[in-house]
């Protein structure tokens, strides 16, 4: 089996073992960029869970993703590695609905509401009308369209898939959809990552943090498996 896994800093482990959220935060490790740092990834709940089935890991997680990174690089895969849908398990920790994704001159850029985000001087007066103006409502309906237009798209392919909220979630769409467990209880603002870790006793690493420790991680692992093993996905 392949395990893929996609997401932003928490399938990224971001500060899992160290203060890091990229590589590049590491002077030792520049050249890998955005890349989850790899002692972080090491412990991550995909790692762990990847370990535990016995599965080939691939991890294209990056912190600060926006879901419209999630989707292009998930779908970019799939397309290289139709050769491989027969085995390939896809897991998806979904960002906040408010981030997108800017293309500038050959780059990508993960732009958020909390006006903290590095953008090139060109993109700043764009950045700052972004972050006055998000429409929570608008977004969250955009992130539910998109989410289920790549559901339906891997239903299709015959590719298993399971989804799960990491801080938001979609208690507050009308029209809501029939998922056939493939995602974990979407519209209950219970059954997000950071709610059900912070129920069975994990504190983030920090009060200013929003990331979690390995045994944070290890946790989520088990509980993954142990949820995927009662619904037989796995």
């Amino acid at each position: 089996m392949i395990l893929y896994v996609n997401g932003d800093s928490h399938a990224a482990a971001a500060e899992a073992v160290n203060n890091h959220a990229f590589a590049e935060d590491d002077p030792k490790l520049g050249h890998l960029k955005r890349l989850p740092h790899p002692d972080n990834l090491a412990v991550s709940w995909g790692t762990v869970l990847g370990n535990l089935c016995k599965a080939v890991f691939v991890c294209q997680a990056e912190s600060a993703s926006s879901n419209t990174r999630i989707l292009r690089t998930t779908r970019d895969w799939i397309e290289k590695n139709s050769h491989e849908w027969h085995r390939t398990f896809i897991i998806i920790g979904w960002s906040t609905w408010e981030r997108e994704e800017w293309l500038h001159n050959g780059t990508y850029y993960q732009v958020g509401s909390s006006g903290i985000d590095d953008v090139p001087a060109e993109l700043q007066e764009k950045y700052r009308h972004f972050v006055i103006g998000t429409d929570w409502e608008l977004k969250t309906k955009q992130a539910h369209d998109e989410i289920w237009e790549l559901h339906q798209e891997l239903c299709e392919k015959g590719i298993k898939h399971f989804f799960f909220n990491c801080n938001n979630d979609f208690s507050k769409i009308k029209n809501q959809q029939d998922w056939e467990q493939c995602y974990l209880d979407p519209y209950n603002p219970k059954m997000t990552y950071h709610n059900l870790l912070t129920t069975a006793g994990h504190n983030t690493v920090s009060p200013t943090s929003w990331h979690y420790n390995q045994h944070a991680h290890s946790w989520w692992a088990r509980y993954l498996l142990n949820y995927l093993l009662k619904i037989k996905m796995l």
